[in-house]
């Protein structure tokens, strides 16, 4: 009897559903097969999981693939991040892999076994422009821009935590300075066209809250976004279901609307304009101060770095994002076709001021899935400084590559500002595993310089790697990106000075004087 009626209530409700989709006209499908036609949805809802799981081999996933992901989950766990039986990677016909190529002899050489050795930046912050607060980083790893809103509080918390564990930097992305950023890890204070935290009512730039946000936390350095590699030239979007009452108060913004940064700055609307902002910025902070940009239109860096070959202004760094990089949300034309991929658009903007003899004035940070080893060693090669990790430094936490960062449902708590699911997230445990992945890294950045015979990743050269079109014709970063003699390798001064550093004995493994 009881079976009978449960059949008889199932049979019924299919009805419903067969008569509704008989005379609703939205979806041609559904009224041509009622109730069989919801299978269809149903694949696609669940098909993005269905080929991360199951169609897909380790390699073909993008935008990180199965053995990416897989490498960056095991790191953060301290457990074993080895690959067992040979590569994957299809050596005979893939065209674009990068090879490092080893030395059979080398010099003296840092222990590239211990997770807690530094890896510090071969250049001072700073120290060309005689900064008051220039200074050398402690990690060529460091966090990159993901601000509080487009990341949970509790996501926020976690990298902020495991940036101090790791003795990273930590970038608080256009949103502004949050309570979450404040948990130990250095700041790199990011100003975007809005200029969240420090602007007033009518969204132009006020310098006063810019010194109190800066005196009130460790901030080693100021960043002013000009764009993105996944959206450039569109501004920084946070939708609407993502501004809750919190992050309206920390922006000055209304809650529950869509909130949309100007694709361009009002403080300044050139480059010789921008270059007298960032003087201003550093004489009154006394902060190393750079720009973070895509690679469009070469015209803005030419005229760049011809400005500072006179020496009296210049930027700190400049942080070159490739159009690989990810964002929270972006129309699919911008994050697909707009400005150039990392190693196109960094060689360009790198080679411009090498032409003037510039290099080493500045400070080049990389970005755009560059917290893969033998992605983050390509970049050192062109001649990177320092490179920032997001995505990766997400997977560490939990992320899941769900893709659902522009719903506000992600479903481990880290892209949202639901509260039901950021309460998933444990941020104590969450830093430990940042922290561990961030020092992994650097670990196997260490030890693929070792392996080149150099002391330090950036000691390696555009001629150390090798472009391979299938296995048949092979070049190197130099050729494929037309560096010229010298390009991408530090001055002899500073190649010296952080060998000098990485060989050093520690005071406790000297010998003992008599």
């Amino acid at each position: 009897m009881h079976a009978r009626r449960i059949g008889a209530v199932a049979a019924t409700a299919v009805a419903l559903v067969a008569a509704r989709d008989l005379v609703q006209k939205r979806h041609a499908l559904l009224r041509n097969f009622p109730v069989v036609g919801h299978a269809r949805y149903l694949l696609e809802t669940i098909g993005p999981e269905l080929r991360q799981y199951i169609v897909t081999s380790n390699e073909e996933e993008r935008p990180f693939s199965r053995d990416q992901r897989s490498w960056i989950y095991a790191s953060a766990k301290e457990e074993n991040n080895y690959f067992g039986f040979g590569t994957e990677v299809d050596v005979e016909h893939v065209q674009g892999h990068a090879y490092l190529k080893q030395r059979t002899f080398a010099g003296a050489l840092p222990d590239a076994h211990d997770p807690q050795a530094p890896l510090p930046s071969a250049k001072v912050l700073g120290g060309p422009r005689g900064r008051a607060k220039a200074f050398r980083p402690n990690s060529v790893v460091n966090i990159s821009a993901m601000s509080f809103g487009s990341l949970s509080g509790a996501a926020i918390t976690a990298l902020n935590k495991g940036a101090a564990l790791a003795g990273t930097m930590h970038n608080t992305g256009e949103g502004g300075l949050s309570p979450y950023h404040r948990n130990g890890g250095d700041i790199v204070l990011q100003i975007g066209t809005a200029y969240f935290g420090c602007r007033n009512e009518d969204g132009t730039f006020n310098l006063d809250k810019l010194k109190e946000v800066v005196a009130g936390a460790p901030v080693k350095a100021l960043e002013i976004k000009l764009s993105q590699g996944a959206k450039p030239g569109l501004g920084g979007m946070l939708p609407g279901a993502k501004v809750t009452p919190e992050i309206a108060a920390i922006r000055g913004i209304p809650v529950g609307k869509d909130c949309a940064s100007p694709s361009r700055h009002t403080a300044f609307g050139d480059v010789d304009s921008m270059l007298d902002f960032v003087e201003l910025l550093a004489a009154e902070t006394g902060l190393p101060v750079g720009v973070k940009s895509a690679v469009g239109e070469m015209g803005f860096w030419q005229e760049l770095a011809a400005l500072m070959e006179r020496g009296d202004r210049g930027v700190d760094f400049v942080t070159i994002d490739g159009s690989e990089g990810g964002t929270g949300a972006a129309p699919r034309i911008f994050a697909d076709s707009v400005s150039l991929p990392f190693r196109m658009g960094f060689s360009r903007v790198y080679g411009t001021f090498a032409e003037l003899g510039l290099t080493d004035d500045l400070t080049f940070i990389g970005s755009g899935k560059l917290g893969l080893p033998e992605n983050a060693a390509v970049a050192f090669a062109l001649g990177a400084d320092m490179v920032n990790v997001a995505r990766e430094a997400m997977l560490s936490i939990g992320c899941i590559q769900s893709q659902k960062c522009h719903t506000d449902k992600c479903p481990t708590g880290i892209a949202t500002q639901n509260a039901w699911l950021a309460r998933g997230l444990d941020p104590a445990s969450k830093s430990t595993r940042a922290a561990v992945y961030l020092r992994t890294l650097r670990k196997e950045l260490t030890k693929v310089s070792s392996a080149v015979g150099v002391a330090h990743p950036s000691l390696i050269t555009a001629d150390d790697i090798e472009i391979m079109n299938g296995d048949y014709e092979a070049r190197t970063l130099a050729g494929v990106y037309g560096y010229k003699d010298g390009w991408g390798e530090l001055g002899p001064e500073l190649a010296a000075e952080i060998t000098a550093l990485m060989t050093a004995k520690p005071v406790s493994d000297q010998a003992p004087t008599l």
